[in-house]
């Protein structure tokens, strides 16, 4: 009998040590991931806001210029997902690079540009800057900030799409060979909130682009 109270008392304490790991864990990644990311998108945020003061004088035809891996150089705001969404727009789709903001796909257009502007974003843990992404709808708009420019882009559609479908990024979607003509915007975020089977693909075209010394256009849910 001793032997088996001790076989039990051992698998017990097992559990409870993996119980406390898994606590640990989910602490971790719901909690303090979120809390490191916050702090993240601050610093990139100051930087950004250094950068459009102190910066090398912007391209004439109103792109944002060279970006280095991780640097930040614009702003989403969405508000449809509350008048305070605000979040920097980061170079490269990364892990460290996603854990400071949303990344732009590099290679994909620039904002303002011909071309598809694509980026991407976390969903659950690491600032989840797009958790409620599904929330959405077509004709909602978007907005993006850079050191010179407001553009205001309206979605045109949400769908869902497999992890390997990556021609959502292309410059005319779907159309690999094809020149592209339209200034778009897209946004891809996992689906659902807390798995991986999925990517949300938010698509959208340019509407308007001001200056941004010109004032900020009126931030509205829908365009």
């Amino acid at each position: 009998m001793s032997v088996t109270r001790s076989a039990m008392r051992g698998v017990g304490e097992l559990l409870i040590t993996i119980g406390v790991v898994l606590l640990l864990f989910l602490a971790y990644q719901l909690w303090w991931t979120n809390l490191e990311a916050d702090r993240a998108q601050g610093r990139i945020a100051d930087q950004i806001r250094e950068d459009w003061r102190n910066g090398p004088r912007q391209p004439t035809d109103g792109s944002v210029g060279p970006v280095d891996f991780g640097r930040g150089f614009a702003f989403l705001r969405i508000p449809r997902l509350g008048k305070h969404f605000d979040v920097p727009v980061v170079q490269g789709t990364g892990d460290a690079e996603l854990a400071e903001g949303v990344g732009h796909y590099v290679g994909t257009a620039i904002p303002g540009q011909v071309g598809n502007f694509a980026v991407a974003g976390h969903r659950a843990t690491h600032g989840e800057p797009f958790a409620y992404l599904d929330q959405v709808k077509v004709g909602d708009a978007l907005y993006v900030e850079t050191a010179r420019h407001w553009y205001t882009y309206v979605v045109d559609k949400t769908f869902l799409v497999d992890p390997t479908d990556v021609w959502v990024i292309d410059p005319v979607p779907g159309k690999p060979k094809a020149t592209p003509t339209k200034r778009l915007i897209t946004l891809t975020t996992c689906d659902p909130r807390w798995g991986h089977t999925h990517r949300l693909i938010i698509e959208g075209h340019l509407m308007e682009a001001r200056f941004r010394f010109d004032g900020h256009p009126p931030l509205r849910e829908r365009a």
